[in-house]
């Protein structure tokens, strides 16, 4: 109990065992979808067989580029958004954030707000300054620095009178001491003074609670050159717990104006721009959904709970067969791995999203587990569960996969089963051309997707296409004829932070 309760120093003080547990899943499932009825090719599943190139792709820590991370970080310079980023909501919005030198840690954030998910239409501008004081390196987000920031002030400029007539309806009247609608296009209002009692913020819901977690990434590569990133913390996907959440996760990142990825026009739009003249993206094209090939992780992604994680999908749309990979390390340059979840079903397309241009909505079931570990302590915690709720109780052995299908997954590392997912799926291309898979955000609380009211509004990180040939499929046996309800492609806050509390334990 002393380990659970003093794990954050665990956490930071001893470094992660090297090799943890893995966490397999895959099966073949019997679809039940809001659309028509969707019958299975077989009984067969499909596991994943890794191409070398996709292998190599997951490497770039490696053997692509070397990533640095100083604690604390240098904040100094100006970091700009390199896409039209999407945060729960859905909002849309491109920001650029200035840091001065220390001591004063003085700061200029703009937060640039658009009609559309390509950032073609802005309604609004907010100018936020402040200061930022860093305090300590963070004892539950591994790799981060917590921090503590102070408002100075905010300020709102329209950007025509269709935006003031919609923010008419949040803003109340005696904000800005004039009816909102009456605002004039172009022209600074204020809507935050620490040295008044002027604070309209809760009525746009805006926080920057982002900013008391953050963490700037220096990728290395092998021709000299250097890419600096910024990560800020998450915005909570429950819209009524952004403005007092603090982050545990991150944003997509930020980049260096000096040391940013070439070419990003995005980034230099966005650095030019002011409140009075925001940025505007040119149209771009709306690209088809094709799945077909293999996606991963472009970098080590983070997770709410000290989880760490990169993820690798193969899709065959003929099949409408998927397979993925979450394999999860203790470190947030994904080095000391501590277990993997491997997932597989079939998927079905519901149609085009209504509220995300460009998005498709799709449903995913799972419906198969095994688990297999790879030290002692996981083997004897999982050796603890009780009667049938985690495969073979007291069966654990280190390396060896055991099948936790027949019990309905794994209590005690969060995997139930079957389980059903409403999915968002969108694809971009990067600035090499690369096809980009975006997937929907995970809930920030660990619950699932899985109804259609909880389908997500917002992003992941992008997976890059690594390969585009089909799988190769192998045969497993028949589902478990014992499933329960709930998720096994993820672990709830909870289940990981008890997981890790024993992973981070000196025997």
């Amino acid at each position: 109990m002393k380990a659970f309760k003093h794990f954050p120093m665990y956490l930071d003080k001893y470094p992660a065992p090297k090799s943890q547990f893995s966490v397999f899943v895959s099966g073949s499932k019997l679809w039940e979808v809001p659309t028509a009825p969707f019958t299975p090719p077989s009984s067969q599943s499909a596991r994943l067989m890794w191409e070398p190139q996709c292998h190599s792709q997951l490497s770039f820590l490696r053997h692509r580029a070397r990533v640095t991370a100083a604690i604390p970080p240098n904040l100094d310079g100006t970091w700009v958004s390199t896409r039209c980023e999407v945060r729960p909501g859905p909002e849309f919005l491109m920001r650029s954030y200035t840091f001065l030198s220390s001591p004063t840690r003085l700061f200029k954030a703009l937060q640039h707000y658009y009609a559309d998910s390509g950032c073609q239409v802005p309604t609004y501008s907010l100018v936020i300054r402040g200061k930022l004081r860093l305090r300590q390196a963070s004892w539950i987000t591994r790799g981060a620095t917590e921090a503590e920031h102070h408002l100075h002030k905010v300020g709102i400029v329209v950007h025509s009178m269709g935006a003031a007539r919609h923010l008419s309806t949040d803003l109340p009247s005696s904000c800005l001491g004039l009816p909102v609608r009456y605002l004039v296009p172009h022209q600074l209002y204020e809507l935050f003074n620490a040295k008044t009692d002027r604070d309209c913020l809760a009525a746009l819901g805006f926080s920057m609670m982002e900013l008391d977690l953050l963490r700037v990434e220096t990728q290395h590569h092998p021709d000299g050159g250097q890419v600096q990133e910024l990560f800020l913390g998450d915005v909570h996907t429950d819209w009524s717990q952004r403005t007092h959440y603090r982050p545990t996760e991150y944003q997509e990142p930020l980049q260096n104006s000096m040391y940013h990825i070439h070419p990003c026009p995005v980034c230099a739009r966005v650095y030019r721009a002011t409140e009075l003249r925001p940025p505007s993206l040119p149209p771009s094209p709306v690209l088809p959904l094709v799945l077909d090939g293999r996606w991963v992780s472009q970098r080590c992604e983070a997770r709410p709970a000290v989880l760490f994680l990169t993820r690798e999908f193969v899709f065959s749309e003929e099949q409408h067969v998927w397979e993925g990979m979450y394999r999860h390390y203790s470190d947030p340059v994904c080095l000391q791995p501590t277990f993997t979840i491997h997932a597989s079903g079939h998927y079905v397309q519901s149609g085009p999203s209504s509220r995300l241009r460009g998005a498709t909505e799709l449903v995913f079931k799972v419906m198969r587990a095994s688990v297999t570990v790879h030290n002692r302590p996981t083997a004897r915690l999982l050796n603890s569960s009780r009667e049938q709720s985690c495969g073979q109780s007291g069966g654990w052995e280190v390396g060896v996969e055991q099948d936790v299908t027949w019990t309905g997954g794994c209590s005690m590392l969060g995997i139930r089963l079957p389980h059903k997912e409403y999915e968002l799926f969108k694809m971009e291309q990067d600035h090499k051309q690369r096809p980009l898979l975006f997937i929907g955000e995970r809930p920030t609380d660990g619950s699932s997707p899985d109804r259609p009211q909880k389908r997500p509004t917002s992003y992941q990180a992008p997976l890059v296409q690594c390969s585009l040939e089909t799988p190769r499929l192998s045969q497993h046996s028949a589902p478990s004829a014992h499933p329960a309800s709930g998720s096994a492609g993820s672990l709830h806050p909870v289940c990981a932070l008890l997981l890790l509390s024993v992973l981070n334990i000196i025997c």
